[in-house]
């Protein structure tokens, strides 16, 4: 069965506190390549049959009002992954329509 894979990130004008946190775990550890790090959600949902063009917009309609806090995240990315494991299709955006 199909999976669809929505990202959830915090809006990049606020502050990330558990990014901060990590990125001050990663600085003690020894870890100086990073300059930053931000702590998203991940959500997947497995489907049952076909992922056609009412299913993803119906994904669309569910990340925006029940996966995400549009006030302070946004839906970054959306993507159908087969039953192999392959991305065959996704939208990537700030704010998905």
């Amino acid at each position: 069965m199909p999976k669809i894979v929505v990202d959830v990130m915090p809006k990049a004008e606020l502050l990330d506190p558990q990014g901060k946190a990590v990125a001050g775990a990663l600085s003690r550890l020894g870890n100086e390549h990073f300059s930053g790090v931000r702590v998203g959600k991940r959500f997947e949902l497995t489907v049952d049959g076909p992922v056609d063009d009412a299913v993803l917009a119906s994904v669309r309609e569910i990340a925006d009002e029940l996966l995400s806090n549009s006030v302070i995240e946004d839906v970054v990315n959306i993507t159908v992954v087969d039953e192999a494991g392959a991305h065959s299709a996704s939208a990537a955006s700030g704010a998905l329509a």
